[in-house]
């Protein structure tokens, strides 16, 4: 693994260990020529999936898009890099298990806001805006009465 502060080509290993649900290993990694310290993720590589964008293209899934949208989302809020990543996991899983190779945008976008909208209001209401591309204040005062209306319910 070359070091991302030198590019010196050998590390060391300090620390290993499963995520919460056993599909990736995080590393800890020290460079054995300045020492710095940098964490690995090491993923099961599937095959690949594609995902169907609102005007009909074709890209590659890309989990780390989906942990861009997450980090803006919950910018200033008090939700770790660990719950972020825990979140694409299973947005990841779950399409895996759920589509053969191809999934549509809406639905991916639909997952993270189900698992948003328990973890952090806010974030669910800021990631929701843009997904749905909110056009006035009406549309964003609707959200939030459904959110409130769950909360009623609990």
């Amino acid at each position: 693994m070359k070091c991302p502060a030198c590019d010196y080509k050998e590390t060391k290993v300090i620390d290993s260990r499963l995520n919460g649900d056993g599909s990736s290993i995080r590393r800890r990694r020290e460079c054995l020529k300045c020492e710095e310290r940098f964490t690995t993720y090491e993923y099961v590589e599937h095959a690949p999936q594609m995902v169907i964008k609102r005007d009909g293209r074709r890209q590659l899934f890309d989990r780390m898009k989906i942990i861009t949208g997450l980090v803006k989302a919950c910018e200033k809020r008090p939700v770790s890099m660990e719950k972020i990543e825990e979140i694409a996991a299973s947005v990841e899983r779950t399409i895996q298990k759920r589509y053969d190779k191809e999934v549509e945008s809406r639905v991916v976008g639909e997952l993270i806001m189900e698992k948003l909208a328990v973890l952090d209001e806010v974030a669910y209401v800021r990631f929701a805006s843009v997904y749905r591309q909110f056009r006035d204040v009406n549309q964003f005062m609707d959200e939030l009465k459904e959110i409130l209306q769950r909360e009623k319910k609990k």
